[in-house]
């Protein structure tokens, strides 16, 4: 499949053009490698064995990309907003996590359409997820 046929399918492609489960399993992996070793972001997983954290982020983008549904099947509608709501989650956080994700998307080989796609997403979901300060996650001037 082209490039240019990618830019213009539905996620499932993306999940299949990826290389499927191995790959999303990769990319979630060589992320929380760098998250761990993160100050910022070791701050905001309160639990000490990342595996959890891990799986959960593998299946949810499984699914999100057009692989199998197993993260709704096993927790339901993914909710993300309001899953990550108990974490103070700032612009701080939300860049240190994007860098994190960003890199781990570079380390892959990945087809430039489905690199561009992922780290759209991965732009607009962090920011999504900021839940302190104003609406772009700085504090806002009385």
């Amino acid at each position: 499949m082209s490039d240019d046929s990618l830019a213009a399918a539905p996620t499932a492609n993306v999940f299949e053009a990826a290389g499927g489960e191995p790959a999303f399993r990769e990319l979630v992996g060589r992320f929380y490698a760098r998250v761990a070793t993160d100050h910022v972001l070791r701050a905001v997983y309160p639990e000490e064995d990342l595996s959890g954290a891990t799986e959960r982020l593998t299946l949810f983008l499984i699914q999100y990309w057009g692989g199998p549904g197993t993260y709704s099947q096993q927790r339901g509608h993914p909710r993300l907003r309001m899953r990550h709501q108990p974490f103070a989650i700032g612009r701080r956080e939300r860049d240190a996590w994007l860098a994190q994700m960003t890199a781990a998307v570079d380390s892959m080989e990945l087809a430039p359409a489905v690199r561009k796609a992922m780290l759209d997403y991965f732009d607009a979901a962090s920011t999504a997820m900021i839940n302190t300060g104003g609406s772009d996650g700085n504090q806002t001037q009385d």
